[in-house]
């Protein structure tokens, strides 16, 4: 009796699903959902915006000014603070393991290796298991034989084997027409070529490159692979400050763990690019739904989230001045004529030690200057588009110098004042590391 009763309730449930969805129309192939794209760990939400990009100021070394441009930032997620050396650590340490994993595959303990059922094991191409650890306290003479590349002959760490390898689309010579695909005839124009940079590890253990023009027939044929090594620089705090007693923080600002909420330095662009990358990667191993990729900020975006919604503020504060009226400093930089630790830190400090802006992030002028994705160029404001502005060139090894400046923001510890506006750039080269200068990623918001 109940099955009777049930049936009409069945069969109007039918027929209003098939008014939602008439046959033979076109009613797409999903329909859309209330989905809101989860929090990221460890990053904020910079709602979408407008505001005026450029420095509110005269250049303090004598630049020709930039243009002030209104621009708009679509919404995008970022660090709350800069990636501290606990964080890049955690990168540093994928990276050994991935080597010494690599290591006992070719020494023949195919088991930190995943391969296909019922093939033969491919030496050139696997993927490691990292449902293995590595044995690194092992006493099989096998093992150790396997891992005594990664060691000095004195059993410390060599960190020069850290090499990570990745490879991206590189979307700088898929966008010129002469490269444009032609759906007519479903090619690409005859003797479109695409120009790439490729790297390999010689018998030495030496990184090499090459640039190299090849036919594009198809999307593969525009992925650069790049190897790199991933270690900071640590040796930058003596480099940069010659005649200046910095030998505690070259030997224990990376590896000693009191240092691990302080952010990251000695990282070079390119460090920081393969960073990014490893994050996507290690977040889309575990994710449950594709997200955009982390990279570093466009200069807009950094100069959006640093002005915290104020689309006029000189500093991430708001005010006009470095100190508020009890003479306190909003951030740590070089006061006076060098009297360093009058803001309470001599050199880098711990991240969020200062109030957050308005968009709750943390440490946007001072501390550490940070990178940017954007190549620098002193007009670009004059044509760069006012939607998600970004002049950004991927610069390949063989290029010039003039073409490997990226652009750094927010000042450092060891800066004036006039460093630490929002609308002040400077730049960097991308192969150089200094001990002023981090980063944070960004993730662009899915959705509006």
């Amino acid at each position: 009796m109940k099955v009777k009763k049930l049936l009409p309730l069945i069969a109007l449930s039918i027929m209003v699903a098939s008014c939602n969805r008439p046959a033979g129309e076109l009613v797409g192939s999903y329909r859309a959902t209330n989905f809101r794209e989860a929090n990221p760990y460890g990053m904020l939400f910079i709602k979408k915006g407008s505001f005026m990009m450029g420095a509110n100021t005269q250049s303090a070394v004598f630049e020709q000014p930039d243009n002030v441009l209104m621009v708009t930032v679509d919404a995008f997620w970022m660090d709350e603070t800069e990636i501290t050396n606990s964080e890049y650590h955690q990168f540093v340490d994928w990276v050994r393991d991935s080597v010494a994993m690599t290591y006992l595959v070719a020494a023949g303990m195919t088991d930190f290796a995943i391969q296909p059922k019922d093939e033969d094991f491919d030496e050139t191409n696997f993927a490691l298991n990292w449902n293995k650890r590595v044995p690194w306290k092992s006493k099989d003479e096998e093992v150790v034989d396997a891992l005594a590349p990664m060691y000095y002959s004195d059993g410390q760490l060599n960190t020069n084997h850290l090499h990570y390898r990745y490879c991206w689309v590189n979307m700088d010579e898929a966008l010129p027409q002469r490269n444009k695909f032609d759906v007519a005839t479903s090619t690409y124009p005859p003797g479109a070529t695409a120009r790439v940079d490729t790297f390999w590890v010689n018998e030495n253990g030496e990184i090499k490159d090459s640039t190299i023009i090849r036919q594009l027939r198809e999307p593969k044929d525009l992925l650069t692979t790049k190897i790199i090594c991933i270690y900071p620089d640590t040796l930058v705090w003596a480099r940069d400050f010659q005649f200046s007693y910095n030998d505690p923080l070259l030997h224990m600002y990376f590896k000693h763990p009191a240092y691990g909420d302080y952010p990251v330095v000695g990282v070079t662009w390119e460090q920081a690019h393969a960073f990014c990358n490893w994050r996507t990667a290690y977040f889309n191993r575990y994710a449950t739904m594709e997200a955009n990729e982390y990279r570093l900020p466009t200069e807009a975006q950094w100069e959006y989230a640093a002005r915290g919604g104020r689309k006029m503020a000189m500093y991430p504060w708001g005010g006009n001045y470095a100190r508020d009226g009890k003479g306190c400093f909003f951030a740590n930089f070089k006061p006076y004529r060098g009297a360093y630790n009058d803001d309470t830190g001599t050199t880098t400090m711990k991240v969020a030690q200062f109030r957050p802006n308005d968009f709750g992030l943390f440490d946007m002028a001072g501390n550490v200057a940070e990178w940017t994705n954007s190549a620098y160029q002193p007009s670009a404001n004059a044509y760069v588009h006012d939607l998600n502005p970004d002049y950004n060139y991927m610069a390949r090894k063989a290029d010039p110098d003039i073409l490997k400046r990226k652009v750094v923001r927010g000042g450092s510890w060891k800066d004036i004042s006039y460093f630490m506006q929002c609308g002040v750039r400077t730049y960097e080269y991308q192969y150089e590391s200094r001990p002023y200068i981090g980063f944070r990623c960004v993730r662009a918001y899915i959705g509006d």
